[in-house]
């Protein structure tokens, strides 16, 4: 079994390890993008239909079979939390100064739902762009009414997941080793978003992390192959 610290270690990665490698261009084109509209406001009557939720490289997008009922900028915080607590309920809340969620984790407030969905507005966005982490840590959560609702990333990759075929199938350069000898663990790349092309920066995104080769979270950002620290 894979040892508890190293898989905290990386669900901590966040983009505030990238945060010395972005480029100026990288936040002057941040600063332009608006979130997207269909998050800014969605009627109640919308959101009970809700029954899955999906983790993509740079959005949260809200599902009603295959209908998208809202895509949630990653760029906004204010209004991706409001639109998950009108969806999930009144998440619990923790206050963590910079590294206290782990190593290189940014100063915010993080709203959890169920054990399940684990999302840290940060005080300060990120030079890559977003101003939440977010990590996907069960495969379904409740709603506030009591309904059951779907959590996977790209592809509908979900915890708990067996992966080992993505994990053969998938290039070197967009899968990371994290285990040892005898306590296999990858981090793997579902999608792609978040560029910078300084060195160091590995090729980051929304990645899976496994435990064997079972999946134990789905985050973004998050790198793979990153080599420079804090």
């Amino acid at each position: 079994m894979l040892g508890t610290a190293a898989l905290a270690l990386v669900a901590g990665v966040t983009s505030a390890d990238l945060a010395r490698v972005s480029a100026p261009d990288d936040r002057a084109a941040a600063a332009e993008l608006t979130p997207s509209p269909s998050a800014t406001w969605v009627p109640s009557s919308r959101l009970k239909r809700v029954d899955a939720i999906e983790l993509d490289a740079e959005a949260i997008t809200l599902r009603d079979g295959r209908r998208t009922v809202a895509v949630a900028s990653m760029r906004d915080a204010g209004t991706t939390v409001r639109l998950l607590t009108r969806l999930l309920g009144t998440p619990s809340r923790s206050q963590t100064a910079e590294g206290d969620g782990g190593r290189c984790f940014p100063a915010s407030t993080t709203s959890t739902w169920g054990g399940a969905v684990r999302v840290a507005a940060l005080a300060t966005p990120s030079p890559l762009g977003n101003s939440v982490e977010v990590r996907v840590l069960r495969d379904e959560v409740r709603t506030r009414a009591g309904d059951l609702v779907e959590l996977r990333g790209p592809h509908g990759v979900q915890v708990g997941d067996d992966a080992e075929d993505r994990i053969h199938d998938t290039d070197a350069d967009a899968r990371e080793s994290l285990g040892s000898d005898d306590a296999e663990a990858w981090q793997v790349l579902l999608e792609e978003g978040w560029h910078s092309d300084r060195r160091g920066a590995g090729t980051n995104g929304v990645s899976a992390l496994t435990d064997g080769t079972t999946v134990t979270v789905i985050g973004s950002p998050m790198p793979v192959h990153a080599t420079r620290g804090c």
